[in-house]
């Protein structure tokens, strides 16, 4: 399934967003196998955190200037709040560039890594980690609609919910593209 996601990931025109106004950031969106499913693995943001406390959300966070790039940035901050290694992140391709209301562009980096995994929380940034199948997360039950104002205008997208996680906002932008993207590459509607 990795190299069938890989492949629909690199056929895409990836949207993005280059907006002085906006502060660069970027996330891992990191998936694994378990129990001969995909799962997709989450932070719980501590409260002790500048923006966005106690949310849902990707490991990640916002561009250094020692930052060679946004893949940089992604794979910093993830060991910075997960203890995941550079070298156990395998990047599968890049989903659209997505605004915040909090005045942030996140640039998504797909990545595999392994199962089961030692991940050290920083307790400072993260409350704890946990994952959803990618099943689950299809099911009609687990999804709601939701709307939002950004730069303006009424826009429309979805919140996910399962044993009591709710992942909403603009990580569950990056999540909806990513299950289009999981759903293409496997044929399944």
């Amino acid at each position: 399934m990795k190299e069938k996601i890989r492949q629909t990931l690199s056929s895409l025109q990836k949207n993005s967003i280059s907006d002085k106004r906006l502060t660069e950031s970027a996330v891992l969106v990191p998936i694994f196998c378990k129990g001969g499913e995909c799962h997709i693995l989450f932070t719980q943001r501590s409260n002790q955190v500048s923006s966005h406390k106690g949310q849902a959300s990707f490991p990640g966070g916002t561009r250094s200037e020692g930052d060679m790039n946004l893949l940089d940035t992604a794979i910093r901050e993830s060991w910075e709040e997960i203890g995941l290694k550079a070298e156990d992140v395998e990047i599968l391709g890049e989903l659209d560039d997505i605004p915040t209301t909090t005045g942030f562009v996140i640039s998504p980096f797909v990545a595999s890594i392994p199962y089961p995994y030692k991940f050290i929380v920083n307790h400072r940034e993260i409350d704890e980690i946990f994952d959803m199948s990618v099943s689950t997360l299809l099911h009609k039950a687990a999804i709601s609609p939701e709307r939002y104002i950004i730069g303006g205008q009424v826009a429309f997208s979805c919140s996910y919910e399962y044993g009591g996680r709710r992942v909403w906002g603009a990580t569950a932008r990056i999540l909806k593209q990513f299950l289009e993207i999981f759903q293409a590459a496997s044929g399944a509607r």
